[in-house]
């Protein structure tokens, strides 16, 4: 009752003024366009574990843009990766991968195992990637994690590379055996004609990262986010 009297004492005038101030604050709440995870949401963190692919590939920032505008939601990628590493170096750094405590660890860990002179067999680098993924399912049980195939070599890259793969397929296997998942990039790859695919891959090994960008994000968000893309 008070504040009815105390409402009646205010000038009829001042009163409509106050109105249609409360009704114009009623339609900019109702109207503004909402970001959907500007503060409201933790971000989505993700760890991609790899070689030079991951190290140098700088398709990083286009994932984080491309998942944020999907999930509504904001996304902060990190790396573990190092240029001409192989999975005897990632066994290593599995401590580094726990502490970013991520939602997601991106994996490609095949490249370098490949390479002839490096001389990890097969057999060795199917041990190792299982041991990578045992740990880390162990220590970050509720983590997604998902073994990747990049893109193709060419050149004398490909040249030392020539059972890439069977090690591909090996690190595949050593994934569905365990239940995680497994992304292959390479077909979008080959849906370049010859000349694109070498101007994209222009030293056989490394994408330029535009490129690189617009063939691998889309396959990740389409595979991470599945159908709950609110974009």
């Amino acid at each position: 009752m008070t504040s009815l009297r105390l409402w009646r004492a205010v000038p009829i005038e001042r009163r409509s003024a106050y109105g249609w101030l409360l009704l114009l604050v009623c339609l900019v709440m109702f109207t503004t366009p909402k970001s959907g995870y500007a503060g409201n949401s933790p971000p989505l963190k993700i760890v991609a574990f790899g070689t030079s692919l991951t190290a140098r590939g700088g398709w990083q920032p286009a994932l984080e843009t491309g998942l944020a505008a999907c999930l509504q939601r904001p996304v902060k990628i990190g790396s573990v990766a190092k240029s001409g590493e192989t999975s005897l170096w990632a066994l290593t750094q599995i401590d580094r991968v726990v502490a970013e405590e991520p939602d997601i660890v991106l994996i490609e860990l095949y490249a370098n195992d490949a390479a002839l002179q490096r001389f990890v067999s097969l057999a060795q680098s199917r041990k190792d990637i299982g041991d990578i993924l045992d740990q880390l399912r162990q220590r970050l049980p509720q983590s997604r994690i998902i073994v990747m195939a990049m893109n193709p070599f060419s050149g004398l890259r490909g040249l030392i590379r020539p059972f890439v793969g069977s090690y591909i397929s090996a690190h595949q296997a050593e994934a569905e055996k365990r239940g995680l998942e497994f992304v292959d990039h390479r077909p979008n790859w080959q849906r370049l004609t010859p000349g694109d695919l070498a101007a994209a891959i222009p030293d056989g090994a490394h994408p330029l990262p535009d490129i690189a960008s617009d063939i691998i994000v889309p396959e990740l968000v389409k595979h991470i986010a599945g159908g709950n893309c609110k974009e």
